[in-house]
């Protein structure tokens, strides 16, 4: 039986059998270098199970390890996609561009970093392992069927002129998907220069600035993944031009949500912190709703919430196709909802239509 370095956490074989395959996807050659990316606070058995995985597929692995930095601003950062572990480092930024594939397993991953682009202008191609329990990771392995499903979706999203959100609990929200950036992931990555992460299956979009407004009724039940809660009373967010001008709602989540927004706009002296991220919906039928209920709040990222099939899933904060910039963050599956694309409706109910 194999020990993860620094970890009580015993190599399961299962565990070991999702990392292999997962990392087999990527279709890296034998022999190739393989660069595990790491920062102080990354889960030591996920460093492990990575560099096994790939010592079995005769791929040259090596650990690239950060510290992880001081916080920044007077706020707790969670759950931004964003990591702020490399701040520009030389060395640590030629050791990616030497690597065909690089898998990250820094806690909040590259997806926003600002590095990524350089990263992956090299021809150097990123997969994220989200900061998950290792049964998360192998519960959710990747399928062939996963990649046709999301392009599928993702080539809709790309065509729409308009997305219509509904729901019973009162939602009405529109937004214009003209000049929108979107991508879809299904969990793993072959072409240089992309991006991928592990859990997969869903599609975002990220809107062009001004072209988000309405009303979002969040329903009891539904998930603010940054304070990893099931909301437990309604809030209703009021959007104009992309940002949320009102919050109500008599609870603690509304509370909760009030008093974080309210602090980065502080803090930054502005209100990026307010608008619109990305807009989208999962697609991963085997991801579930409840995960989140079985885990410890260190010990998972919320990554298979957003999959979770035929959820709406809203995100505030940085959007740097609307030349937006903040560390506040907000990503929220809602639950239930009809969503359709210049009228066809692609989620019914919470359900994707096939």
């Amino acid at each position: 039986m194999h020990i993860a370095r620094n970890s009580c956490l015993a190599l399961e074989q299962v565990w070991l059998d999702a990392f292999r395959e997962t990392i087999a996807r990527c279709a890296t050659p034998p022999g190739d270098p393989v660069c595990l990316l790491a920062e102080g606070r990354s889960r030591p058995v996920l460093l492990a199970l990575a560099e096994a995985a790939c010592l079995s597929l005769g791929l040259r692995p090596f650990l690239c390890q950060v510290p992880t930095p001081a916080p920044g601003p007077p706020l707790p950062v969670r759950s931004t996609g964003a990591s702020q572990a490399l701040r520009g480092h030389p060395g640590v930024l030629s050791a990616l561009a030497a690597s065909p594939l690089v898998i990250d397993m820094t806690v909040e991953g590259l997806l926003h970093a600002p590095e990524l682009p350089a990263i992956l202008k090299g021809g150097s191609r990123v997969l994220m392992v989200s900061n998950e329990h290792p049964d998360t990771l192998a519960r959710l392995v990747p399928q062939d069927a996963d990649e046709a499903l999301v392009r599928e979706h993702a080539r809709q999203l790309k065509a729409a002129r308009e997305m219509r959100v509904t729901s019973a609990a009162g939602t009405e929200l529109t937004v214009d998907m003209r000049g929108a950036a979107t991508a879809g992931v299904w969990g793993w990555t072959t072409r240089p220069g992309t991006v991928a992460h592990w859990p997969g299956g869903v599609v975002v979009s990220f809107p062009r600035a001004g072209t988000v407004s309405g009303r979002l009724v969040l329903a009891p039940g539904d998930v603010n993944l940054t304070f990893k809660r099931y909301l437990e009373s309604a809030v209703t967010l009021t959007l104009k031009d992309d940002h949320v001008t009102a919050i109500e709602g008599g609870g603690p989540d509304a509370m909760l949500m009030r008093r974080y927004l309210a602090g980065f706009a502080a803090h930054e002296g502005g209100r990026s912190a307010y608008a619109v991220s990305h807009v989208g919906y999962g697609l991963n039928p085997r991801a579930r709703y409840e995960a989140l209920a079985f885990h410890d709040r260190e010990d998972t990222n919320g990554t298979e919430l957003r999959c979770v099939a035929g959820n709406f899933l809203f995100s505030t904060g940085a959007n740097e196709f609307a030349g937006r910039f903040t560390e506040g963050h907000f990503d929220i599956p809602v639950f239930g909802t009809t969503i359709a694309l210049d009228g066809e409706v692609v989620v019914r109910e919470g359900e994707v239509v096939a």
